[in-house]
């Protein structure tokens, strides 16, 4: 007789290809074995050890997605897998990769020139350089049209101005992808570290993705060469497309994150005794778990059936908007109900549940606020704009 699984109620693993199940396996194998050791490290000294790059390179998860230049050239579903081990491990972990990955590689990688291709991707895709994405303003973060960042010809070369803020990777990288007004419309640039007039500055004193550079870029009359400039988009749609591509990471991540709270919930509350007997034994306790499990099975479903229509090329911009506003939600959630079962044991360190939750409140402002989705799904139900 079948029986049911808790670990894949509706047989998703059955339905991967080889390929994707060695992928997902191969990562969930690497983080628990070699992150899940040092998170805590890592979250005290406020940033990933440099060496991960490298090793996320050879485990061949930097730019998976994208074809050529040292990239493996998987399925969305493959990469979305890949996103949730990671962010199972840490939301700056997988953040760490997106950005790389999905941000700054798939710039370069759909807009880029030959030169610039052959330049930058392949060390990119092997850890040796690091990339970020430069986009976001203090003043301008869900309106990016309204940034004031600015860049202007300058005989043979351009001088960019401008300062970008809540950057992952910042001070990090070895080239920034940056995206300015020009005469000639929103443009983007790539920017090498050490360039004249570009520098960083980290930002300090977080509650939230502890473990995960994020830095201030500034541009004062910041020099750059004619080639510099990512000759394949003239407009704010290449960055709106490389955003879709770091959302479609979150819709999987967002699962890894709440699938590792309610592991721990799980094993928490089967091993704490009290008045007699494991907490896992009381309604109440099992309601709260059983809660917990339906919700991220939901979101897996969800997230699988968004990577297969990526994968046949019928995935829309309200799809990613769906994925990301429910599974986001449903992740914060499912965070909360596993922190109150640990009771104040779920406050530490000790347990990965509340470095969960406080990333994932960050989860729910990047790449698109929660409030921004649900306007993106609003004109899709209503045919109404209501963004202002």
């Amino acid at each position: 007789m079948t029986s049911y699984s808790v670990d894949d109620p509706f047989g998703l693993a059955g339905e991967l290809t080889g390929e994707e199940q060695l992928i997902a396996s191969t990562v969930r194998d690497w983080v628990r074995r070699r992150f899940l050791p040092i998170v805590v490290d890592a979250w005290r000294a406020g940033g990933l050890p440099a060496a991960l790059g490298p090793e996320l390179g050879e485990l061949g998860v930097l730019g998976m997605h994208l074809e050529g230049y040292g990239c493996a050239g998987t399925s969305a579903t493959a990469y979305g897998l890949a996103c949730l081990e990671l962010e199972a491990g840490d939301s700056g972990l997988r953040s760490f990769v997106s950005v790389q990955g999905s941000l700054a590689m798939f710039a370069i990688h759909a807009f880029g020139s030959e030169e610039q291709k052959d330049h930058w991707l392949e060390p990119m895709a092997a850890g040796e350089v690091i990339g970020c994405f430069g986009l976001t303003e203090p003043d301008a973060g869900s309106d990016p049209s309204a940034m004031r960042a600015s860049a202007r010809r300058d005989g043979d070369g351009w001088v960019l101005n401008g300062t970008k803020m809540w950057i992952t990777n910042g001070s990090r990288a070895g080239v920034a992808v940056v995206w300015a007004k020009t005469d000639e419309g929103i443009k983007g640039f790539l920017v090498p570290a050490g360039s004249d007039g570009f520098r960083t500055v980290d930002v300090k004193d977080k509650l939230s993705l502890v473990a995960s550079t994020t830095s201030e870029l500034i541009f004062e009359d910041c020099r750059l060469d004619g080639d510099a400039l990512l000759p394949g988009v003239g407009s704010l749609r290449g960055a709106l497309a490389c955003l879709s591509e770091a959302r479609y990471g979150i819709v999987w991540g967002a699962v890894g994150a709440a699938r590792a709270c309610l592991e721990a919930a799980l094993d928490y509350t089967a091993s704490r005794v009290q008045f007699g007997r494991p907490i896992a034994a009381r309604q109440i306790v099992q309601q709260e778990l059983v809660e917990m499990h339906v919700a991220v099975n939901n979101g897996l479903l969800l997230a699988t059936r968004i990577g297969r229509l990526k994968d046949a090329g019928l995935v829309t911009p309200e799809h990613i908007s769906y994925g990301k506003f429910s599974n986001v939600r449903m992740a914060t959630d499912v965070a909360r109900r596993a922190r109150a079962l640990l009771g104040a044991n779920g406050i530490t360190l000790e347990y990965p549940v509340m470095r969960h939750l406080v990333n994932l409140e960050s989860v729910l402002t990047y790449e698109g606020t929660h409030q921004i989705h649900t306007l993106v799904l609003g004109k899709a139900l209503t045919g109404h704009a209501a963004f202002e």
